[in-house]
């Protein structure tokens, strides 16, 4: 079957995805714990790529099945966490016969306005990962957040007093910040395939800069190279951030930086002429960079470190 070319359906709110999930409604209409095993998937073909206006954290696990997210593929056979930021468009399709595991942690904007979270919640990477960047969690991982989650779904289901949203807020907090050192951890114990794509990050940065495309295009972006390596832009920094202590923006000044050391010792070009040969369309874009990365300006460098 072709896929569906209409517009994706906005959810816009939290009772409206119970409703739409034919379950009760939420103990709060702004935060809810969903339990997979309770819920039957969307099948209204209407429903196959939806906007839920709402942050989306899930842990699946324990079930059979395929499930697409717009042009990547995921086989969750096992426990893996998946992040959603509100207004990502999310297709998806899912086999006959899928069962179905976990929680689905739903929490509006609107709930966490004024916490600290509010302000913390968008350096939390992972929520612009693809689905084939998921966190996948050991035992003793997935027990943490378990609990975690029994306690927010403990909370909301009492008596609201004048303590429940700050320690919802900061339950909240904590789940996401296990996460944060649970993604580390993935990192790490997957060093001999990720210093493969950092193998593969140098050599396509290497070969970009050494193009036609530097003058013509300008500094390759972390969009781009993201793109080359088949991975989402945060993914591909916070892999390098694990590995080197520097993010994908840090390598591309870095090696320009050393292309332009290279042209400022080795050659009669002006300042000028290197900053256009590395893409920039103006030398005092060139001239600040350098000297925020050497503390020289292009003429110091030049002057201190050529050799007649």
């Amino acid at each position: 079957m072709k896929p569906s070319l209409a517009k994706p359906y906005i959810i816009h709110s939290i009772s409206e995805l119970h409703r739409l999930l034919t379950i009760g409604k939420p103990d709060n209409p702004l935060v809810s714990v969903i339990d997979f095993s309770e819920i039957t998937c969307f099948s209204d073909e209407q429903l196959r790529s939806v906007v839920y206006n709402f942050y989306c954290i899930a842990l699946k696990k324990n079930f059979e099945g395929k499930m697409r997210y717009g042009q990547n593929s995921y086989d969750f056979d096992e426990g893996v966490m998946t992040f959603f930021s509100p207004g990502q468009v999310i297709t998806t399709d899912i086999v006959d016969n899928l069962r179905l595991s976990g929680w689905w942690l739903v929490v509006h904007p609107d709930f966490i306005q004024g916490s600290r979270l509010a302000g913390k919640i968008k350096s939390y990477d992972y929520f612009s990962y693809a689905v084939h960047e998921a966190l996948h969690l050991s035992d003793k991982e997935e027990t943490i957040l378990d609990f975690i989650v029994s306690t927010i779904k403990q909370e909301l289901r009492s008596a609201i007093d004048a303590y429940s949203h700050d320690i919802i807020t900061s339950q909240i907090q904590l789940l996401l910040d296990y996460c944060d050192r649970f993604y580390s951890r993935q990192f790490m114990t997957r060093k001999v395939v990720n210093r493969t794509l950092l193998i593969r990050f140098e050599a396509l940065l290497s070969t970009y800069l050494n193009s036609d495309l530097l003058p013509e295009l300008g500094p390759p972006t972390v969009q781009y190279l993201a793109e080359q390596l088949a991975v989402s832009p945060h993914y591909l920094s916070s892999l390098l951030r694990s590995l080197t202590g520097q993010n994908a923006q840090q390598h591309i000044h870095n090696h320009l930086i050393d292309k332009a050391k290279e042209l400022l010792t080795t050659t009669e070009l002006t300042v000028s002429e290197v900053a256009y040969l590395l893409g920039f369309a103006h030398a005092q874009s060139f001239n600040k960079l350098f000297k925020n990365k050497t503390r020289l300006s292009p003429l110091g460098f030049r002057s201190t470190h050529r050799f007649n």
